[in-house]
């Protein structure tokens, strides 16, 4: 069975600096990944790569069957979900969007909408909009909801192109616990859906049951790659986090204290 992603010694240099380093990683059918590290270990730039955004350096890349310099890369982004803070440019243009109306964009890799919407496009978005618990948002505009409201909008947005590939990117940055566990409960049933999650995020606490592999990445380098529970132990996310830390798991759902002595990270 095709591979979902796969990136083979991928290297990249912006202005002569080596941003990613000979990154290595495969997802395959059945999967979902998160990927972990800190802020600057390179996870904005390997998203850029996945998507397209940059080519690689050297190395090859095939991301939902499409090969970097073979295929489309437009034609390929059609077929992935997004969600990311770099949407934040078009922040004017949702303001002034309804909760329906920023769902149906979604169906056209729009902000805003430019044609005329049929019966059927209309009763799949507002049925996103309720199996988010979003109907109270439907008429009203984007600039009155809260941020945990545009975080779980823009992931129905994503939702609504019927993605083979979501990605989010720091989907939970900047909520409260209300709200990021709203926004999990979203995360948690994509599986569910026959489609595959890539999570980004330096907070394992966020890694749901729905994850089942993990990428660590730091300074632009694979720490380690593979099953979530053989890659989130107290060694490993110490070296990724450059802090000594202890992993612990309930419901599920790993969680990280600081480890007070050096070396006793298991």
């Amino acid at each position: 069975m095709e591979k979902v992603l796969s990136l083979s010694n991928i290297i990249w240099r912006r202005n002569g600096d080596t941003i990613l380093d000979n990154i290595s990683f495969e997802v395959n059918p059945g999967e979902q990944w998160a990927v972990l590290g800190l802020n600057g270990a390179g996870k904005t730039s390997l998203l850029d790569i996945i998507m397209g955004y940059n080519y690689p350096t050297a190395g090859s890349a095939s991301v939902i069957g499409t090969e970097f310099g073979r295929a489309s890369l437009p034609e390929m982004r059609k077929r992935i979900g997004y969600v990311s803070s770099s949407l934040d440019k078009f922040h004017e243009t949702l303001n002034r969007e309804t909760g329906l109306n920023i769902i149906l964009s979604g169906k056209f890799s729009s902000f805003g909408i430019y044609r005329d919407i049929d019966e059927e496009t209309k009763k799949h978005a507002e049925q996103l909009l309720n199996d988010l618990n979003l109907n109270h948002l439907a008429d009203r505009t984007y600039n009155t909801f809260s941020q945990g409201e545009r975080r779980r909008i823009l992931i129905g947005r994503a939702l609504m192109g019927q993605p083979e590939l979501l990605i989010l990117d720091e989907p939970c940055s900047g909520l409260d616990i209300r709200a990021r566990e709203d926004v999990l409960k979203i995360v948690n049933r994509i599986p569910e859906e026959e489609r595959h999650l890539l999570y980004v995020t330096h907070h394992i606490e966020e890694l749901t049951g729905a994850i089942t592999h993990v990428l660590l990445i730091k300074d632009g380098r694979i720490v380690a790659a593979g099953p979530k529970g053989e890659v989130l132990t107290g060694s490993l996310l110490s070296d990724t986090y450059k802090t000594p830390v202890k992993v612990y798991f309930e419901n599920e759902r790993p969680w990280l204290v600081i480890d007070d002595v050096e070396g006793n990270n298991e």
